[in-house]
C-alpha cells in the first residue's frame, strides 16, 4: 500500500509514518518547512518527504492520504486555500483517512493497547511504561510523541511475546482533536485494554472551552475500555474523579494519594513503592521531581496489568533515561569561576513550567548547590498559550526561578504585564537575538539556562552554547 502524510514532520505523524514503513508499506509525505529532527529521521527510513501542500502532489495516487490535524480549510488573506493539495483530494474525491483512524486500523487492531493520556508528562511515562515492558522481556511496540533515549526512535511495531494473549502495543494518547473532519480526541480511536489517568486541567483553549468539555472527552476514552481491562487513575486528581463519576465500567487501580492502591515513600529520586500498603519495590534513578514519582506509579501500575510484578518494574526504572527534550542537558560550558548548563524542555503549559522549574531546583538543593541560579527562558507557543488564556498564572509557573526571559514573538497579548508581579526578575525579548543577549548579559558563573518551548525555540540552545564558548 502506498500512504501519502500530510503533517508529515509532527510527533505522532512521523510516528505513523515509521511504523507504515515498517510494515512494509510505501510511504511519503508533505509538510511546511519539511524540519528536523523528524525530518531526519523520516529520510533515514527512505521515507521521501516533499516541501509544502502543493495540488501537484495529486498524481502521486496513493492508495490512501493520511491527513494530519495540523491541516484545515483556512484560507490565507487573498482567499487563497492554505492547504491546496487538500482542497485537491477532496475535489478528486481522492480517499483520505485521519492518522488515529489508519493507526487503528492498520496497527493496533487486535493487539493490547496501554495508552497514556493526561494533560502532563505522556510522553515521559509512556515511555517508562515502553522501557518496563522492554526490559520484562515483552518487546512492546510504541508510539511516543517524543524520542525516549532508551529507544533511540520515537515509535516502532514490535513482536508477540511468549506467552502473552495479544501483542502489547503502548500509545501516547492526546486529548487533542483527530482532523479539522473529526473533532473527536485522539485517543478515542485507540480502544486501549489499559488506559493511564495521569492528570487533568485546563488546555487547549483553541478548542476547548473549559475543563469540563475536555473531562467528557476522557470520559469517551474511559467508556471504550473493556470490562476485562484496567483504568489507572491518579487519586490526586479532582477533575479524574468527576470523569470516573461519569460512568466506569473496567477494573480501577489509583496511584499517588494515601489512600491508593500504589503509592510513593521517600524522594523522587530514591523512593518505597508499596501496593496497597505493602512494599513491593523500590525505585533508584537520575531523574527528580515528584511529577516523575507519581509517572513511575503510573507506569508500574499499567505494567502490572499485563504481568509485569512491581518489583520487576522498580528494578527497570532504575535504568530509564528519560526522554529527549525533557531537562536536556544540550552542554556546559566553563565561565569564569564555574560552568553554565544549558538545559532543554519541552515544559509549555504553566503547570509544567513550574513542575520544570521546581524539579531543578530540588534537584540542585539535593547535590548542595542551592546558591546557583535558574535561569528559565521560555516561549508561550501553543495554542493556548498563545491566546493569552493563561497567562495570569505565569508569575506562578516562574515562582521559583531567580530570573525569567520570555520571547514575546508572535503574541498578541501584553507578556511584560502579565509578568509584572515577578518585578525585576523577569524580562521580555521580542526576537531570539534578543533572547540570547539578555541571557548573555545577565548569565553568571554557575548559573543553570533552562529554555522550555514546545517548538524549536529558534535554535536558541545551541546559540547560547556558542555565544558562551566565545566568551569563555
Amino acid at each position: 500500500m502506498h500512504i501519502h502524510i500530510l503533517g508529515i514532520c509532527g510527533t505522532f505523524m512521523g510516528g505513523v509514518a515509521a511504523l507504515a514503513r515498517e510494515a512494509g508499506h510505501r510511504v511519503t509525505g508533505c509538510d511546511a518547512g519539511v524540519y528536523p529532527p523528524m525530518s531526519d529521521q523520516l529520510r533515514a527510513l527512505g521515507i521521501e518527504l516533499i516541501e509544502g501542500y502543493g495540488a501537484d502532489q495529486l498524481p502521486l495516487k496513493p492508495d490512501m492520504f493520511v491527513i494530519g490535524n495540523v491541516v484545515s480549510r483556512a484560507r490565507l488573506a487573498d482567499g487563497a486555500p492554505k492547504f491546496p493539495l487538500m482542497e485537491a483530494i477532496l475535489d478528486a474525491g481522492a480517499p483520505y483517512i485521519s492518522g488515529p483512524q489508519w493507526l487503528l486500523e492498520n496497527v493496533l487492531q487486535g493487539r493490547h493497547v496501554l495508552a497514556v493520556a493526561g494533560t502532563h508528562g505522556k510522553t515521559t511515562t509512556t515511555s517508562m511504561l515502553a522501557w518496563i515492558l522492554e526490559r520484562a522481556g515483552l518487546s512492546p511496540g510504541f508510539l511516543v510523541g517524543g524520542v525516549p533515549l532508551n529507544f533511540g526512535i520515537s515509535a516502532r511495531l514490535g513482536t508477540q511475546a511468549a506467552g502473552q494473549q495479544r501483542s502489547l502495543f503502548v500509545i501516547e494518547a492526546d486529548e487533542y482533536d483527530t482532523a479539522f473532519f473529526d473533532k473527536r480526541s485522539k485517543f478515542v480511536h485507540y480502544r486501549p485494554r489499559t488506559a493511564v489517568l495521569n492528570n487533568l486541567e485546563f488546555d487547549h483553549a483553541d478548542i476547548f472551552d473549559d475543563l469540563a468539555q475536555i473531562e467528557r472527552q476522557f470520559h469517551h476514552l474511559v467508556r471504550t475500555v473493556p470490562a476485562s481491562g484496567r483504568v489507572v487513575v491518579n487519586g490526586l486528581e479532582e477533575s479524574l474523579q468527576r470523569v470516573l463519576a461519569q460512568g466506569c465500567w473496567s477494573e480501577v487501580r489509583s496511584f499517588g494519594s494515601t489512600v491508593s492502591d500504589f503509592t510513593a515513600h521517600g524522594e523522587a529520586s530514591d523512593f518505597e513503592v508499596q501496593q496497597r500498603g505493602k512494599t513491593v519495590g523500590r525505585v533508584r534513578w537520575a531523574l527528580s521531581g515528584t511529577h516523575n514519582q507519581l509517572n513511575a506509579l503510573a507506569a508500574i501500575a499499567a505494567a502490572d496489568h499485563v504481568g509485569v510484578a512491581p518489583r520487576q518494574a522498580c528494578e527497570a526504572l532504575a535504568g530509564f533515561q528519560n526522554v529527549r527534550r525533557r531537562m536536556e542537558v544540550r552542554g556546559t560550558v566553563q565561565r569564569g569561576g564555574g560552568a553554565i548548563t544549558v538545559y532543554d524542555d519541552f515544559a509549555h503549559h504553566p503547570t509544567a513550567i513550574r513542575t520544570t522549574v521546581d524539579g531543578l531546583r530540588r534537584q540542585l538543593d539535593a547535590a548542595g548547590k542551592s546558591g546557583q541560579r535558574i535561569v528559565a527562558i521560555f516561549e508561550p507557543r501553543s495554542n493556548t498559550m498563545k491566546l493569552g488564556t493563561m497567562k495570569s498564572q505565569l508569575p506562578w509557573s516562574l515562582e521559583h526561578a531567580d530570573l525569567a526571559i520570555c520571547h514575546t514573538g508572535g503574541l498578541d497579548w501584553d507578556a511584560a504585564e502579565a509578568l509584572a508581579p515577578l518585578g525585576a526578575r523577569a524580562r521580555v525579548a521580542g526576537s531570539i537575538d534578543e533572547v540570547v543577549a539578555q541571557v548573555m548579559a545577565a548569565a553568571q558563573p554557575g548559573d543553570h539556562l533552562l529554555c522550555m518551548s514546545n517548538g524549536g525555540f529558534g535554535g536558541v540552545h545551541a546559540r547560547l552554547l556558542a555565544a558562551l564558548a566565545s566568551e569563555a
